[in-house]
């Protein structure tokens, strides 16, 4: 039997693999590859110009590659590319790229993406992320690994949020978030490590505790030689340190800031 409903309107020009189920009423665009056992909604719509990889699903009411919302974007040629094993639930939208961010949005492996998410254009996620009920992306954002985004998270576009961190529940982020922190509030501030996220991902207690100790050298404590000297130590003995470090030092629109209270 056919996995593709008869109510379904799939344009000519895709390929979908023959394992592709495609529920009632779902439009497929032009240029649309997918891949094998990726099963489709109904009522979704996958408007263009996209990839999407294996064993995704995709519930309905989902709006997928539509144009993107930016005054600038005048019919150029961009995409969206979606990984594998990806949940997407219903009444997310993720817009394809711009020319002005490489043309490319891209989602990574193995995200969890609930219910009217909102992923803009330009937007590059990594794989195993967590993104709640009504979290929204501006443009250009760009999310590492196993990231969580609770309920109704709101991001700046050009912010960038790192790896094992978490933003809470109703966080408003306009600056980057660095990996294995804790951000929450309006405008967000740090409130120490991702502690509960790290011991989930079998992080072990030395290098949980360097993190904390870097993490009180750099929101903390006074600007010294003495601090800097003993951060270059524990991000020598950790890279996770190290990853703090560079994702720090590479920020374009800073860092969120301690709450001063953990």
């Amino acid at each position: 039997m056919s996995k593709i409903h008869p109510t379904a309107i799939i344009d000519h020009s895709s390929e979908l693999d023959s394992s592709v189920t495609v529920g009632a009423y779902s439009v497929i665009g032009k240029n649309v590859k997918i891949d094998k056992n990726t099963v489709i909604g109904p009522h979704v719509v996958v408007s263009s110009d996209c990839e999407i990889g294996e064993n995704n699903r995709i519930y309905q009411f989902a709006s997928i590659s539509e144009i993107p919302q930016d005054k600038k974007y005048d019919g150029e040629d961009c995409k969206l590319i979606i990984g594998s094993g990806n949940t997407i639930r219903e009444y997310c939208t993720i817009n394809r790229g711009t020319k002005a961010g490489g043309s490319v949005t891209q989602v990574g492996n193995n995200n969890w993406i609930m219910a009217y998410v909102h992923i803009a254009h330009d937007c590059i996620i990594g794989s195993d992320n967590i993104m709640s009920n009504s979290t929204s992306l501006a443009g250009h954002v760009q999310i590492g690994n196993n990231a969580v985004l609770a309920g109704y998270v709101l991001i700046h576009q050009f912010c960038r949020v790192g790896d094992f961190s978490f933003a809470g529940m109703g966080a408003a982020l306009n600056q980057d978030l660095p990996p294995y922190l804790l951000a929450t509030g309006s405008f967000a501030k740090t409130h120490g490590l991702n502690r509960e996220g790290l011991r989930r991902n079998n992080f072990n207690q030395k290098t949980i505790n360097s993190l904390h100790k870097a993490y009180k050298l750099i929101f903390r404590s006074s600007n010294n030689p003495s601090n800097t000297n003993e951060l270059e130590n524990l991000s020598k003995e950790y890279n996770e340190v190290s990853n703090l470090l560079n994702f720090i030092e590479q920020s374009e629109r800073g860092v969120v800031q301690s709450s001063k209270e953990e």
